[in-house]
């Protein structure tokens, strides 16, 4: 397909910044290298970080597509019509593009949990459920949960915070039957997805994934099975009891926490050494889920 000639900026996300085509059925993402923590964009960005995620994004989007169809169109799209705005000058965008079809994005989030940790791990201890749903007693933080649970959320307008909903809430939202289909895509996605990255000496623990229409087509838009969308354990460091060592932004989470910041803005700048080990954890990442095992 030969990409259109022209792109505006639309808008810029906490990560993403997006660009509309002339066509106005095609958008263009570009991958910055800002990380946001607790609902708000840090002062510091993440070397390469961008690079990474449309990468690895790029990666799972190939091998999912006969699961679900995605919205990428281009991941090395012509930028023959690029008009430097200040924001990006063409040599900076390599690796971090993708041109992607635009779609109307589901107002909700669709999130699959196979761990007990975090936010779940808290509500298990008072209730023993996770997002109203019951789980057995005698579960431990870090545990494997019985089979994996899907947990959908609100999409919260920028600095407010997501709301864990019910299934049956997310169907009133979307509707019955595509809350069904997203329900039953995510939970495959997650399934495919642990199995191979298991291989490979990483536990995702959980993982988000956001969907759109198109042409009243369902479709996995945004990003997949990255840093930033989901939680990556080493398998080799795992164990039950606690909460293990990541290779996501829970480390980030992790110096704020010890800081005590109050999350309110304006967010407080990183020390360097919390900038390389991030830097450093995506890059691990990246390797041990895509390079060729032979």
């Amino acid at each position: 397909m030969q990409p259109p000639i022209d792109f505006i900026f639309l808008r810029q996300g906490k990560v993403r910044d997006v660009y509309t085509a002339a066509d106005s059925r095609h958008l263009l993402i570009v991958a910055s290298d800002r990380i946001s923590a607790f609902d708000h964009v840090l002062p510091n960005p993440i070397p390469g970080k961008g690079i990474i995620l449309t990468r690895m994004s790029n990666f799972w989007f190939d091998r999912t597509k006969t699961i679900v169809r995605n919205h990428i169109v281009d991941t090395e799209p012509s930028l023959a019509g690029w008009v430097d705005d200040g924001r990006w000058h063409r040599e900076q965008l390599t690796q971090r593009v993708v041109l992607v079809r635009k779609a109307e994005p589901l107002p909700i989030e669709a999130i699959v949990r196979g761990y007990l940790v975090g936010s779940g791990w808290k509500e298990y201890r008072q209730a023993c459920s996770v997002c109203g749903i019951a789980l057995p007693k005698g579960l431990v933080e870090a545990d494997r949960l019985p089979e994996p649970i899907f947990t959908p959320s609100t999409k919260a307008d920028a600095g407010a915070h997501d709301e864990n909903i019910s299934f049956e809430r997310a169907a009133d939202l979307v509707g019955l039957e595509i809350a069904q289909k997203v329900r039953d895509i995510s939970l495959r996605l997650y399934v495919f997805a642990t199995g191979f990255a298991e291989q490979r000496g990483i536990i995702i623990a959980d993982t988000k994934f956001e969907f759109g229409m198109v042409d009243g087509e369902l479709i996995l838009i945004d990003e997949l099975f990255t840093p930033d969308s989901s939680r990556f354990w080493p398998a080799d460091s795992y164990q039950l009891g606690i909460s293990p060592p990541s290779f996501d932004k829970q480390f980030v989470r992790d110096s704020l926490e010890k800081i005590k910041w109050d999350k309110q803005p304006p967010a407080p700048s990183l020390p360097e050494d919390v900038i390389c080990k991030t830097a450093e954890k995506y890059q691990e990442a990246l390797k041990r889920l895509t390079e060729d095992k032979g």
